[in-house]
């Protein structure tokens, strides 16, 4: 019996160690999360202890995350300080979403805010074609100017355009490719406005045709290395109880690319955009 006991035990101890590897290997791609958010109703179902064992299950170095309220992710940075990067929200409430833009309250209320100095970015914030005349809006861009920091738009190509009209410098990420997300698109845009930057959150059944990558968004991506970021897109609860399997998609395509392409990509823009990381990899 203790012959019998003790085989098992090293028979178990080395599937423990295969299985460890086999881990190490799953995450040797790191990832930082540039588009994640966390509400009220994701804080019910996950304590800021439980998001952070999710970015450990996941293999994520970074997490960028807005919160509404915005008081919400200062929570996650508490628990975690070095792997949280804290997006400063706009939206109290679910309704701002849509009313955000005239808001005139909105901009002082930011500029307080934008006071303490820990923002790494402003958003996300939802505007279309029809509303990018918007005082309100104008004034947040301002405000993301004067402090340097990225703003996070899903936004339509004409509020693009209304951005770098105002601030020809300022670094957007551009929500999920766009509302428009062809790579066409995107590759003009990119072409047109060299701070530009897109995220591809939520928009990985496009870049597949079954498990390959797509010919016209890896095209983009090799000329485009340095400009492209990768999220999930916690929009709501649910994305959060999955979310180790939606890293996992991510990492799926970007195997296809070039090494260091998948590298800057994967964190290195990332880096860059969100904490001012450089180096020769990015």
């Amino acid at each position: 019996m203790f012959i019998v006991a003790s085989d098992m035990r090293k028979k178990l101890c080395v599937l423990a160690m295969m299985f460890a590897l086999a881990c190490k290997d799953t995450f040797a791609q790191e990832l930082f999360d540039a588009h994640l958010h966390y509400t009220a109703r994701d804080a019910d179902r996950f304590s800021p202890a439980g998001i952070i064992r999710l970015l450990d299950d996941a293999g994520i170095s970074h997490a960028a995350i807005t919160s509404q309220p915005p008081a919400l992710v200062e929570r996650l940075v508490a628990a975690e300080p070095q792997r949280i990067v804290p997006l400063l929200g706009v939206y109290r409430e679910p309704a701002d979403k849509q009313r955000w833009m005239h808001d005139s309250t909105l901009p002082a209320r930011l500029a307080v805010q934008l006071e303490s100095g820990h923002w790494r970015g402003i958003g996300e914030l939802h505007l279309f074609a029809a509303d990018r005349d918007s005082d309100v809006f104008r004034q947040v861009v301002r405000l993301a100017e004067k402090h340097q920091l990225p703003l996070l738009l899903h936004a339509d190509p004409a509020v693009i355009d209304t951005v770098y009209t105002l601030a020809p410098e300022l670094t957007v990420v551009w929500a999920h490719a766009g509302t428009f997300p062809y790579p066409d698109l995107a590759t003009d845009y990119l072409g047109r406005y060299p701070a530009l930057h897109i995220d591809l959150s939520v928009r990985d059944e496009r870049l597949v045709d079954g498990d390959r990558l797509r010919d016209d968004w890896y095209e983009l991506l090799v000329n485009f290395p340095e400009r492209v970021l990768v999220g999930v897109d916690t929009f709501s609860t649910a994305r959060w109880e999955s979310y180790p399997r939606h890293a996992e998609r991510i990492r799926r395509w970007l195997q296809a690319l070039p090494a260091d392409v998948a590298e800057r990509i994967a964190t290195g823009n990332a880096e860059r955009v969100y904490l001012g990381k450089t180096g020769d990899a990015r």
